[in-house]
């Protein structure tokens, strides 16, 4: 079954197609990409506490253009059928705060895994149920002295309050991360309002600046994305792209793979 964003309503799905989209969730056909339905979630968190220790070599992002509110998400399949991919270590569920996209942060072993996930089984789920999909990748080996520093739970920093939102930002410039000037911006957002910990984030065959960065709230993201992030973007007379995420509503769904933000 599928489900297309019907041009009456530009804001989002109305409610028919969005039980279309998440009843297409529930049916995805994961044998048609080589997965099983039979995957337990037992086995999938077997298998991630195995990988959970280990650091990611690579990030993707993914957002899915929908809005499902994730209390009608089927994340419990989908985490069985995700825990099987390739090189896969942990996830992060994102919800859209005000559209109720669905999307997340994962780790992966190397960045191959993480392309194979971003050409092969991310895309077959999002032409599934008809939707267009945002999918980044991102090398961690140059990035990771810089989230370290931030406290990034990927990077050895220690969760000391669970987030209640994530803000996902990226700048269109291209610079090699080891020309970026991190060590004189990583004080300043130290002091950022309701700051937890920072990943930096640098685009593979890109070179563009971002992050994800955990705040202990929703107000607290969304004043970081909408008044003092753009001033960042400015200075770099550079376009940008954010999206502030509800880390409360997904948090059973980000614990069942692992997520390292949670105590």
């Amino acid at each position: 079954m599928t489900s297309r964003v019907p041009r009456h309503a530009p804001g989002g799905l109305d409610p028919i197609s969005r039980r279309k989209v998440t009843a297409a969730l529930a049916a995805f056909p994961f044998a048609a990409i080589g997965l099983s339905v039979r995957t337990t979630p037992a086995t999938a968190q077997t298998n991630q506490k195995e990988l959970q220790p280990m650091t990611p070599n690579a990030f993707v992002y993914t957002e899915l253009q929908a809005s499902v509110p994730f209390a009608d998400v089927p994340w419990k399949d989908l985490n069985a059928a995700i825990a099987t991919q390739p090189g896969f270590i942990d996830k992060t569920w994102f919800s859209g705060v005000g559209n109720h996209s669905v999307g997340g942060l994962y780790g992966f072993t190397s960045v191959e895994d993480a392309l194979h996930y971003c050409t092969d089984f991310f895309p077959a789920l999002a032409r599934d149920f008809g939707v267009a999909q945002t999918t980044r990748v991102f090398d961690n080996q140059a990035t990771a002295e810089a989230s370290a520093d931030m406290g990034a739970p990927h990077f050895g920093g220690q969760v000391t309050a669970e987030p209640g939102a994530f803000v996902y930002t990226e700048v269109q410039v291209a610079v090699p991360f080891e020309n970026a000037p991190w060590r004189d911006r990583n004080p300043v957002l130290r002091k950022q309002k309701g700051l937890l910990s920072k990943i930096w984030l640098s685009g593979r065959n890109t070179n563009t600046l971002g992050g994800v960065d955990a705040f202990d709230t929703v107000e607290n993201a969304l004043d970081f994305a909408i008044n003092e992030f753009p001033k960042t973007a400015s200075s770099m007379n550079a376009a940008f792209y954010t999206r502030v995420f509800d880390a409360r509503v997904t948090e059973d769904a980000s614990r069942g793979l692992k997520s390292p933000y949670y105590l």
